[in-house]
């Protein structure tokens, strides 16, 4: 059975988040997540209601500059407001 986890320098993250991240990457195009990577990565953060912090750790390691992930900016800019966006709803849900 595959690990829920990858592990890199001593933390865990999400190993299905890590591996939609690099065929994102390997894929069609510039080499960068886009905004439908981006899309696609906030689907599968957001299919099961939850924003664990595994997964909040493995999106922070994703576009952090030393990271080999690189976000276009409009990706970027896409993912930081729709993340926002939908942690709020969930909090005015609660």
């Amino acid at each position: 059975m595959a690990s829920h986890y990858k592990q890199i320098d001593g933390k865990k993250y999400s190993a299905a988040l890590l591996e939609a991240a690099d065929n994102m990457m390997a894929g069609k195009g510039d080499g960068r997540i886009s905004v439908s990577d981006a899309e696609a990565l906030l689907n599968m953060i957001s299919n099961d209601g939850k924003y664990t912090d595994l997964e909040k750790e493995t999106i922070a390691y994703l576009r952090e500059d030393e990271s080999p992930y690189k976000f276009t900016e409009a990706a970027d800019a896409f993912f930081r407001g729709a993340i926002r966006s939908w942690a709020a709803q969930r909090g005015h849900n609660k």
